[in-house]
């Protein structure tokens, strides 16, 4: 259905366009190749749109502009981290005011207290946690959960993504358990250390918990990395169940379905799990993270907790739970992500699924808008019910060309997948926007 050949030459006319728009970040990048690797400071920058990488001037609110002067609607909020917005006056003030008094000290600050109070509040789970990513945070908990059980193996889904984590960059090969495409220098052998099952298959599940060596299953509720796959009816009640049943604890990673509501999909899906984790948007911006537990789990990790050599357990980090972190997360947490943004940002992404999905039916294309909370992503087929499927509907080419037109056109989308994020700051003018473009780049795909 889609021309390969028109779609090569609409993409090549794209890039010369975006060059000649971009004239200061194309000096930058240049200048950016002698000192840093690849001419960004971190790998996965070279995968935005374009020949090079726009680099950033300002952002504020939705609103993004580069060195060049030009304003973008910014529908990926940095990938979730800046889900509240940028510079929000509220964080930045509070941040500025505990900078000044000091920003690292090892010693906790009453900012503390009220965090974990207020992620119980949200999440229903007692006792909490800090770190400096999600990443770091998943990386604890599944060393914590080997501690409790004294099992070997993590358990996760094909085709997740919770972060650099070694053991969780694996898929399915038929039966096999192999890194996942593009994962370089494994530091382990995920066939030793992973079981991977298919999302939406709880005899799968069944099947390998059975083994009796799997210490927990780490699992977001929803996939959302390889385009948003949604639970079927029941399934995530059956994984509690098959979970409890085989003495594997459950750790739900709420790092991107946070977009569901202030606690999530485990406040709004009334979910039970073991553990959870939350990152990116929690501190505004700043980087911070927090894992939460039951009141068993809690009651187990007390005593280790209390241990003359705690600091090298391999959970921790000098910088982890500084003054600056706490005091962001307690500006952002009270101040946003709360009911009243998300009865905002919600509509917003319900409009924008519409839009979307009626450009897809007036071209009579097999592909689908999938939303969960304030997040949407479209992709190139119809519904997936797991990772793998929604993994072989990739079409780099197509997606490179959708992301760059948008972004020649001022709107900006997340480069690693067709997700669009809505904050209390975006517009509907901002959603159709999206639609009038993603509309026109269709028209020029797919002429009549």
């Amino acid at each position: 259905m889609i021309d390969h050949d028109r779609l090569a030459r609409l993409h090549a006319d794209e890039e010369q366009r975006f060059v000649s728009l971009h004239p200061r970040s194309a000096a930058l990048a240049e200048q950016a190749r002698g000192p840093l690797l690849a001419g960004v400071p971190m790998p996965w920058m070279t995968r935005w749109p374009g020949a090079f990488p726009v680099f950033v001037e300002s952002a504020s609110g939705a609103r993004l502009v580069d060195v060049d002067g030009h304003e973008y609607v910014d529908l990926c909020l940095g990938d979730t981290g800046a889900m509240t917005g940028h510079a929000l006056p509220q964080v930045a003030d509070v941040v500025a005011e505990r900078a000044r008094r000091g920003i690292t000290t090892m010693l906790p600050s009453a900012d503390a207290v009220w965090v974990g109070e207020e992620l119980a509040r949200r999440f229903g789970l007692p006792t909490w946690q800090l770190a400096m990513s999600a990443t770091d945070a998943n990386r604890f908990v599944l060393r914590f959960a080997r501690h409790l059980t004294q099992r070997p193996r993590i358990a996760v889904m094909d085709w997740c993504y919770h972060g650099t984590v070694d053991e969780t960059l694996a898929v399915l090969d038929g039966d096999r358990v192999v890194p996942r495409p593009g994962a370089l220098g494994p530091q382990v052998d995920v066939g030793e250390t992973t079981a991977v099952v298919p999302f939406n298959d709880l005899d799968a599940l069944d099947r390998r918990l059975a083994e009796g060596d799997v210490a927990c299953l780490l699992m977001e509720p929803a996939l959302t990395n390889i385009g948003i796959v949604l639970p079927d009816d029941g399934y995530l009640a059956g994984v509690r169940e098959v979970t409890r049943r085989h003495g594997v604890l459950l750790v739900i990673d709420e790092t991107h379905t946070m977009c569901a509501g202030p606690g999530g999909c485990t406040a709004a899906w009334e979910l039970e799990p073991d553990l959870v984790v939350v990152g990116k948007a929690i501190a505004g911006g700043v980087p911070a993270a927090a894992y939460g537990m039951t009141a068993e789990v809690a009651e187990q990790l007390s005593g280790p907790m209390l241990g003359h050599e705690i600091d090298v357990a391999g959970v921790g980090g000098t910088l982890t739970a500084n003054a600056l972190a706490l005091a962001a997360v307690r500006a952002t947490l009270s101040t946003c992500l709360r009911e009243e943004d998300f009865a905002v940002a919600v509509p917003l992404a319900e409009r924008f699924t519409d839009g979307v999905a009626g450009v897809i039916a007036e071209h009579g294309l097999p592909w689908h808008v999938q939303r969960l909370g304030c997040r949407a992503e479209y992709w190139f087929c119809p519904p997936p019910r797991d990772g793998a499927a929604a993994a072989a509907a990739v079409d780099e080419q197509l997606e490179a060309f959708l992301h760059l037109w948008c972004l020649n056109r001022g709107v900006l989308l997340t480069p690693f997948h067709n997700m669009a994020l809505f904050s209390p700051h975006h517009t509907e003018a901002d959603v159709d926007r999206h639609t009038e473009v993603y509309a026109d780049a269709l028209s020029a795909l797919l002429p009549r």
